[in-house]
This record gives C-alpha cells, structure tokens and sequence, in this order.
C-alpha cells in the first residue's frame, strides 16, 4: 500500500514538474539568449528557430550594396525583427557574433527596448562604458552583453563635436533615445 502511495505521489509531482515548465518567451532579451536564439546558434540552426519567419541572407556579390556578413530576419507581416551577424561570413556552422535589436517588442528582464530611453538604463544596468564616437555615444552595459547607441543629435551642442572628450553618464539627457540596441556574443 505504502509503495502505491508513494508511486502516485511520484508520478503527480512528475506530471506537476512537466506541465509547470515555462516556455520561452520569443521577445525576451537575456544575456545568453534572444528567444530561441543562443549565444550558441549556428547559422544553419536559423532555418529551425525562424520557421515562420523570413530569413534574407546575403549573397556574395552583395559586398558593395550591404554587408555580406549580414542576415535579416522578418516576421509574416515583413516587419523586420533583427539583424544577425555571424562569426564567418557564408559559414553555416558559424555562430552568431552580434544582434541588432530592431523590433521594439524585443526587451531584457527589466523592459528594456529599443524605445527605451537613456535613463531607463542608467537606472536598470550597470554602464560598464562610454565611448565616443564621430556621430554617436555608445553605452556598453555588460551584465547583459549589450550596447546601446545614441545619437550625438540628444547630447547637449558642447558634447557633440569633439571626440576626445570623456562623455560621463551625468552629461547624457535622461531621455536621450536610443538609436541602436545591440547584443554581443
């Protein structure tokens, strides 16, 4: 008696355990992982991933008009979500190296997005660094992998033009929008 006891006790936190795994969010933005897709993915895995959206690949050849080591990903509608970079350019077993975030429903633990603003990271990461660059300030938050590139245009007319100037946290508007959130594998 006491081992058919125990047995259904078993069998029902089996089933419990199963049926209480989470799926994955396909949007959620995390240091290792955007949805399904890994700091591991290998190109030829895109195929699998992405099933039902489109995947536009580079052909060589291209070089001149874009970049040959860049793929797109579009959703159904042809709203475009991501770009990929892999490691190697035109290797399937390549991993992917880096990941423009375009689609604004992508976002961290802490619902950040690409519409997110200057003070949305500052209060939620850790800058691990500021650089500055001809046309941009790019924060780097490295708790998540991530950079995020604003546009010189936010910052005040005195930090705009001059790229040897160290850009602190405190000279960045609050609300200086972000023009590229990027992930790095």
């Amino acid at each position: 008696m006491n081992k058919s006891i125990l047995s259904l006790i078993t069998l029902a936190l089996l089933i419990a355990s199963c049926t209480s795994e989470k799926k994955q969010d396909p949007f959620q933005v995390t240091k290792h992982n955007i949805g399904l897709l890994t700091d591991s993915t290998q190109v030829k895995d895109l195929n699998t991933i992405y099933n039902n959206d489109s995947i536009v690949k580079s052909i060589k050849g291209d070089e001149f008009i874009s970049n040959a080591n860049q793929i797109d990903i579009f959703d159904t509608t042809g709203k475009k979500l991501l770009v990929l970079t892999p490691s190697q350019a035109l290797d399937s077993t390549s991993v992917i190296e880096s990941v423009q975030i375009i689609d604004p429903r992508y976002k961290t633990d802490k619902n950040i997005t690409k519409l997110s603003v200057f003070k949305d990271i500052q209060d939620n990461y850790t800058i691990s660094r500021i650089d500055n660059l001809i046309n941009s300030v790019v924060i780097s938050v490295n708790e998540i992998n991530a950079s995020f590139t604003i546009d010189k245009k936010e910052l005040p007319a005195n930090l705009r033009f001059d790229m040897n100037l160290n850009i602190d946290a405190v000279q960045i508007p609050d609300g200086a929008k972000i023009k590229y959130f990027m992930l790095h594998w």
